[in-house]
């Protein structure tokens, strides 16, 4: 079955390795309003996070002759890793955010918090023998992918309005 997966993760791999460049460039560029910005480094980091999983999740599905076990292990420690260091920073900023951005934030942070659980699902779901288990990676994949270029939008764009 994952096989039929390896296109998909070669294309993500490009894709998402890409993305990680554009949030560095766009922090690098944007460096001292990013710093002036209450919760915005957070933000950065978050999104670098979330694109380094999807990065490394891809990774993990092509590794040659590696066992399902081994591969569910793996997907759900990363997860479970990365999913408490995004809930520690998306918590942070929940207190750091001015009112006015509050509503936006939850959004940001919902986001967040779908495209990581969606990642521990498909962990839990492939070690449990369940042949649909990769079908969670794909829209964590794509939520992370989405949420990383609109955070990379705000680092090069936004914060200059």
């Amino acid at each position: 079955m994952m096989a039929e997966w390896k296109d998909f993760f070669i294309a993500v791999v490009g894709a998402s390795a890409a993305l990680t460049g554009l949030i560095f460039v766009g922090v690098s560029i944007s460096l001292s309003k990013i710093l002036a910005m209450r919760g915005l480094i957070n933000r950065a980091l978050v999104s670098l996070i979330l694109l380094l999983n999807v990065l490394c999740m891809s990774l993990f599905f092509l590794i040659p002759g590696q066992s399902i076990t081994v591969l569910g292990i793996e997907i759900l420690g990363l997860s479970i890793f990365v999913w408490l260091f995004v809930c520690r920073f998306d918590f942070q900023n929940m207190y750091k955010i001015e009112a006015k951005y509050k509503f936006r934030y939850i959004l940001n942070l919902l986001i967040d918090q779908t495209a990581t659980i969606c990642f521990i699902l498909a962990g839990i779901s492939i070690l449990s023998g369940w042949d649909s288990g990769a079908y969670w990676i794909a829209p964590a994949i794509i939520i992370s992918i989405i949420k990383a270029v609109l955070d990379g939008w705000v680092l090069l764009v936004e914060i200059y309005r």
